[in-house]
């Protein structure tokens, strides 16, 4: 069980803020993934609680103890690194072995504890293996099942499927959320830059913008009530539809916001009227883009295979109850009555 508390964090590199009074509370077992766009701070985060980095100002907090100052090695914690960083000269079993080697572990614990590791992982016939000999996928799973002998208090991981094909990731996102469920008294934080990994592993969302907090909370509440206009432009693929000027003032706010899913396309009607600029096919689904005369076009997504083409003059509609509004501050303004 580990509680983290973050208070007041302050991160610099020089002149340079990277991160700014972060203050964020993990309970113990929760699975958090730290977003944002790059230079946001995510990473930086991640290595300041792991103490690869030192912090500026503020405090750590792991289960009541105070592990500011405390060295990597000593706070219980594990990362697992977006290049693997496995031993290339050592085969599977000792690159997960090893670091209980220099615990001194008895032969039979460490034997018991890779084993069961790579049971979970679905390694067991790879232990043999050396490093140039695995694929991907595997090698990043050795980098994982190497935390998991650890039995750390808090499982660190920094964008670990970057590195991986659009086929492996969803097969190792999966693996790690059932990971997760094996260790349910395990707190994880994952950054990432990929939306679906967010949504999709997240128990909660930190959302980071210029070293801050922008918002935390479950995955649907951010993208269904996002707290200000950077995380409703953030979350979510593709991207919000955002409309300034007269569009936003007839809704009494600065700018306003509508999902792709949310919007309707009619050949004709009240609406945003405009022509389609492209249609994309993706079998289940089709997004179409239509220029209205704003600088960028809105997309609508719509089910199946659209029969609108490039050129055709369509309408564009949603409900009210679909549309947020954001004032001039960026700050989301609650629904109109």
């Amino acid at each position: 069980m580990a509680k983290l508390t973050i208070s007041n964090l302050d991160k610099r590199f020089g002149a340079f803020d990277i991160l700014r009074s972060v203050n964020l509370e993990i309970p113990s077992g929760e699975f958090v993934v730290f977003v944002g766009p790059s230079g946001c701070g995510k990473s930086t985060l991640l290595r300041c609680i792991s103490g690869l980095e030192t912090v500026s100002g503020g405090t750590l907090n792991i289960d009541g103890k105070d592990v500011t100052n405390v060295p990597p090695s000593q706070r219980g914690i594990a990362m697992v690194f977006q290049s693997y960083a496995l031993y290339p000269h050592m085969s599977v079993f000792d690159n997960m072995a090893y670091a209980l080697k220099i615990q001194k572990l008895s032969k039979a614990d460490i034997d018991s504890k890779v084993r069961d590791a790579s049971r979970k992982l679905q390694l067991e016939p790879l232990l043999d293996r050396l490093p140039r000999q695995l694929s991907g996928g595997q090698r990043q799973r050795v980098a994982i099942g190497r935390a998991i002998v650890r039995d750390p208090k808090v499982f660190l991981f920094d964008e670990p499927l970057s590195n991986l094909d659009a086929a492996l990731r969803v097969q190792t996102r999966l693996e790690i959320a059932t990971l997760k469920q094996s260790l349910p008294h395990t707190t994880m934080i994952y950054v990432t830059h990929d939306q679906v990994e967010a949504m999709t592993l997240a128990d909660r969302i930190v959302v980071l913008n210029a070293g801050r907090v922008e918002q935390v909370g479950k995955p649907l509440d951010l993208y269904e009530r996002p707290a200000s206009l950077f995380v409703a432009g953030f979350i979510g693929s593709p991207k919000m539809n955002l409309l300034v000027g007269e569009h936003a003032a007839r809704f009494h706010a600065s700018t306003i916001g509508v999902r792709p899913e949310h919007l309707t396309v009619r050949s004709g009607g009240e609406g945003w009227a405009g022509r389609v600029l492209r249609t994309e096919h993706l079998g289940s689904e089709s997004y179409i883009y239509v220029d209205i005369g704003l600088e960028e076009p809105m997309i609508a997504r719509l089910p199946g295979t659209s029969v609108f083409k490039h050129g055709d003059a369509v309408v564009l509609q949603a409900s009210e109850q679909a549309i947020l509004r954001f004032d001039a501050k960026g700050g989301r303004i609650d629904r109109m009555h």
